[in-house]
């Protein structure tokens, strides 16, 4: 401990030194014509690679000019909104779409019932993995825990370096079904050693869906109801890809160009991930909300959301950064496919739980805070809702617990990041390597 103390002195004794040379000036990025973070000032991304597994639109052109429209997501040529419509109340889409991802076509009854076998048979960790490794230092930070394992399975498996096609996608399928073992697992040992309550370890059924045995494995009784199980399948659906510019996507293309293996590339992604910039967005949404319960007496009055949402934009309210999250997204404009999407789900939802008054409060934020963004704010694009405005809302309907929030993003991004990964071996099979250029001065 003495140490540690003498090292934090240390550290923070030093980190303005670190701010004093590593500040780099904005007028030299504008010099220079470099973009930080890889976007410009309209929010747009720097192309860096060609992929074919989704497509994002967001403007338009009209009459030869962008033009900003409703946003549209589509999976290998498929739009999302007709990949869920698709499903009838009792079916579950998450293999399916899994399927069309990783192998860029719709899979036919057959394949589809090979597909969930394969995905079910897979569904099965080393030997006394869950006790040695998951119940071992449980965290309160299941993306670490779920991290760990992943690099952990790469001891259990023979081929683990072989970056061979074949071998790397029977790592990714592996590690497809067994996320959501290692997510729930993580949490109930660190349920259990950390706050004292009651652990238990359902194994999964390999007659259920993914969606399914989340919530079976979750809950002690293992019971669910079945619009439960439809809205998860259709969160895990609509999280599943987002186009290969998202940092933990892009994150997985890098680490595979350099000839890494799966294991490796999959750890990396989960890194990026869980930054709070990325994939922790639903949990700063959920913080602002219980904020605003605090604040707002009547859910029903505009007035007075709005004036405590404008104290939020003004940096008065909630943690002071002058932020009302799940509003706005980097690529979308008018509005986010996904939340479009989700909404039906979450409104079906929230009337059997009973959670009609909540609704109607995320109902009139979502009406009030983007014209209030639009008159505070100068914004170069439309600013709507995106689909961590109401993840959140419904994890917490399902009595997911918060720690779980990200890695359920994960156990639906893995999917993309597969298919990533896949296309990046295929398609590119060239290292990534963009340059830095140096403002550095020369020093006598």
């Amino acid at each position: 401990m003495e140490y540690e103390k003498i090292m934090m002195k240390y550290a923070d004794r030093q980190k303005e030194t670190c701010r004093k040379n590593d500040t780099i000036s904005d007028h030299l990025f504008q010099e220079y014509g470099v973009y930080r973070g890889l976007r410009d000032q309209n929010g747009k991304g720097v192309v860096t690679g060609l992929t074919n597994i989704s497509k994002i639109v967001s403007f338009k052109n009209v009459d030869g000019v962008k033009t900003p429209c409703d946003g549209q997501l589509w999976y290998r040529g498929y739009p999302i909104e007709q990949l869920v419509q698709e499903l009838d109340s009792d079916s579950f889409g998450f293999e399916s779409t899994a399927y069309l991802l990783l192998f860029g076509e719709k899979p036919d009854k057959q394949e589809l019932l090979e597909f969930r076998k394969i995905l079910a048979e897979a569904r099965d960790l080393p030997t006394n993995f869950t006790r040695d490794v998951i119940m071992k230092a449980p965290s309160k930070d299941i993306m670490n825990s779920m991290t760990r394992s992943i690099l952990t399975l790469a001891s259990y498996d023979d081929k683990a370096t072989d970056t061979e096609l074949g071998n790397s996608l029977r790592q990714c399928i592996q590690l497809i079904s067994t996320f959501p073992m290692l997510a729930v697992y993580g949490y109930h040992a660190y349920n259990h050693y950390e706050n004292n309550d009651s652990m238990y370890i359902h194994r999964p059924d390999h007659n259920l869906s993914t969606a399914e045995n989340i919530l079976m494995m979750l809950r002690s009784d293992r019971q669910y109801t079945k619009l439960e199980a439809k809205v998860l399948d259709t969160a895990l659906m609509l999280h599943m890809e987002h186009g290969g510019g998202n940092n933990s996507t892009f994150t997985t293309r890098v680490v595979t160009s350099s000839g890494a293996d799966t294991y490796s590339a999959i750890a990396a992604a989960m890194s990026s991930l869980k930054g709070p910039k990325h994939g922790g967005a639903n949990i700063k949404v959920m913080e602002m909300m219980e904020d605003i319960r605090g604040h707002v007496h009547d859910f029903t009055d505009k007035d007075e959301i709005e004036y405590y949402l404008a104290k939020i934009l003004d940096g008065e309210a909630f943690d002071g950064k002058g932020l009302i999250y799940g509003m706005g997204h980097a690529v979308y404009s008018l509005s986010d496919p996904r939340e479009r999407i989700f909404k039906q789900f979450v409104e079906m939802l929230a009337a059997e739980k009973h959670r009609e008054v909540d609704m109607a409060l995320y109902n009139n934020i979502e009406e009030i805070a983007p014209k209030l963004i639009a008159k505070r704010r100068k914004i170069f694009k439309g600013v709507s809702p995106n689909v961590d405005f109401y993840s959140g809302f419904v994890y917490q309907m399902l009595g997911i617990p918060v720690e779980l929030y990200t890695p359920i993003f994960a156990i639906a991004r893995i999917v993309g990041w597969s298919a990533h990964r896949i296309e990046e071996q295929i398609g590119m099979n060239k290292i990534i390597r963009p340059a830095y250029l140096s403002v550095m001065k020369e020093k006598e």
